[in-house]
This record gives C-alpha cells, structure tokens and sequence, in this order.
C-alpha cells in the first residue's frame, strides 16, 4: 500500500494542509510541538478509525471546531487507486471511500494497514497491562473482523454487568450479562492464544534481523483465568457474584489479560538491558508490520515518529535491512535523517504549517 496524497482540516493544530507523497520515503523535519506527530497520528486513522496515541475524538479536533476531516488518496494492492474520506464530529464518525458512504464501520478498519513505531513503546515492556491488552486488541481487531465484534460485544455486556453491580441487581439480571460475556470473552481468549504465537514468530525473526545479540525472545501469555471453554467462564462469574457486589465492579476475565515480552524466557521488563528493550520494541513493531502483511495481504505503511535519531549506527542500519524495500515509510524527526539511510522527500514543519524542503533545511514552498 502506498499513500499518494493527505489533506487535512482542523486536525489538533493543522488548520489546512495538503500534501503529495512522492516516492517511498517521506521525512517531517521540525522542532517539538509542531505537528510532526499530528500528521503521523492523522494517518494512522485510517487503520483502526481511532488514534494510535490513544486519544479521544474530541482530543483531536481543533479547539473551537465542530468537527476535523481527513482526506486520503491511496494506491491499494487490492482496491487499486482509491479515496478514503474520514470526518470527526464529537461522538461521531463518518468515512466515506470513493464517495460513497460507509455505513457499517467495521467494513473498513484493517483495510488499510499502518503501523506506528513511537518512542513510548517501551511502555509496552514497562508499563501496565492496560497498555499492552490494548495494543493486541487493536492488532487482532484490525486484521480480523470477528475479533473486533467480540471485543465490541463483550464489552457491551461488561458495561451492563458492571451497572447492576453497582445497583445490587438480583442474580437473574447478572445472569442475562453473564452468558453473552462468557460467549465473547470465551472467543476473545482463544483468538488471542492464536495471535500471539503468530506474533512471536514473526517477533523472533524481526529481533534477529536488527539485533546482533542470539538471545530467544518472545511472549508468555498471562490471561486472567486459564478456563477452557464459554460454561467454564460462565460458572466462574456466577461463583464471583459476592465478591463483584462488593467491589461494584467485574473483578476477573479477559478485560484483565496481560502478556509479557521474555528475554531468554525471563520477563523482559526485568531482565533486558536499555538496548535490548529498544530493539524489542522495534521488533515488535516490525513483527506486527510482517502479521498485517500475511494476514490482509496489504503492504502496511510504516510512521517512525521520532525513533530513527535515537539508535545507534549498527541498530540503526540493521533497523534499516530489515524494513521491506517496498514499504513507504513516513517518519519525524527534530533533524534531518541519515543521508546513508537513502533519498527522503524532505517536509518541514512549524506551527501546524507544511513545506517542502530541498533537503538542507531550507523551504521550497507548499
């Protein structure tokens, strides 16, 4: 897949913009706060029609504006050349592609496949579980469809559960919650259990293309209850009735799952150094990248926002080897990249504005 043109309007702070993309790398130079990462966040919407920041709809429109719109001109392995159109009304969105209307949402997350590599990714070794069960969520969900229902359905019977709980409800109103949640959560536990051992696959292969370390790596999954099937999750909420009315809330079940990133088998988050969770996390990035790319057959474009400035020169050009020479990448950077690192269509940004750059830091016009 390859990005030909973005337009966008009253996205955080770019009033106006609209860019060609020329070739298969595109470079954002600027100083922070300028709207380097609003670009990248604005193209990743078109994978899963949310932020990969994790922001609220309402977060991302400019202040004092009903709504931000977003304009995509894409070449598609599959769709051929084609338009996607995304407009954000607090609460709402609306798509569009090639003009026409998308009424069910869930027809269009996946189709088009980024994948973002941050500096905050280390969180996802460090941080909490919430972070990393949101990260896999939204993996799976934007390369199955099914996934995403279940997700969707359980936690809509999650939310109902959690309100009776929190108004006594009789045990026949928590049964009506717990038998859709058990179905779902059921499902949700089983295609998670599939997905990251694809992933860890496609993680050792990545760790082993940029690291020069021969170290085995991959996942342990961690869920919240091992049970087998939808009745052995069913029984298991009915038994915690007590102990969920006295903490108003659902206390176990796959909204609670975590994985963790092992390092010759040992937790990663303890036992790796500084540089081998940078190289993790890349790999990880990398092998989600190679995941979409088997599963939706799409090339995902790949948004480094900030990260290539922080390796050092082996990392670096090993990151680089093992990028697939036919991914576009569109990456930031408070200074111009590598030349080494092949030939970038130069952008600089200021203050939500865009130009084009000859390449030595002077502007050529919009």
């Amino acid at each position: 897949m390859r990005l030909l043109h973005v337009a966008l309007q009253d996205f955080r702070n770019v009033p106006l913009v609209r860019l060609g993309l020329e070739g298969r790398q595109q470079f954002f130079v600027g100083a922070n706060g300028q709207g380097k990462t609003n670009l990248l966040e604005a193209i990743g919407f078109i994978t899963a029609l949310r932020s990969f920041r994790g922001a609220d709809t309402r977060q991302v429109i400019a202040q004092g504006r009903a709504e931000a719109r977003m304009v995509f001109a894409i070449e598609h392995e599959q769709l051929g050349r084609t338009e996607l159109a995304v407009t954000l009304r607090s609460g709402a969105k609306e798509v569009s592609l090639d003009g026409e209307r998308i009424g069910r949402l869930g027809d269009v997350i996946g189709r088009f496949p980024t994948v973002a590599f941050s500096s905050q990714d280390q969180q996802l070794i460090r941080g909490s579980p919430g972070g990393r069960r949101r990260w896999l969520d939204l993996t799976l969900a934007a390369a199955d469809a099914a996934y995403l229902e279940d997700l969707q359905a359980y936690h809509r019977a999650l939310a109902g559960r959690n309100a009776l709980l929190k108004r006594e409800a009789r045990d026949e109103e928590l049964t009506a919650f717990e038998r859709p949640l058990a179905r779902h959560g059921a499902r949700l536990v089983a295609a998670r259990v599939v997905g990251l051992a694809a992933l860890s696959a496609e993680l050792v292969e990545a760790y082993g293309a940029i690291s020069d370390q021969a170290e085995p790596v991959g996942f342990s999954y961690a869920p919240d209850g091992n049970l087998p099937d939808e009745e052995a999750w069913r029984k298991r909420w009915e038994t915690t009735r007590g102990r969920d009315r006295q903490m108003r809330a659902t206390s176990s079940g796959p909204h609670r799952d975590d994985f963790v990133f092992t390092l010759r088998d040992q937790p990663a988050a303890s036992f790796a150094s500084e540089g081998q969770q940078r190289s993790l996390v890349l790999a990880l990035r990398l092998a989600q990248a190679g995941w979409f790319r088997r599963r939706l057959g799409v090339e995902p474009v790949l948004l480094a926002d900030d990260v290539l400035g922080e390796l050092d020169p082996a990392r670096r050009r090993r990151f680089w080897s093992a990028v697939p020479e036919r991914a576009q990448v569109v990456a930031t950077g408070t200074t111009l990249p590598d030349a080494s690192l092949g030939a970038w269509q130069i952008f600089a940004v200021a203050q939500g504005c865009f130009s084009r750059s000859d390449g030595d830091g002077s502007t050529t016009g919009p």
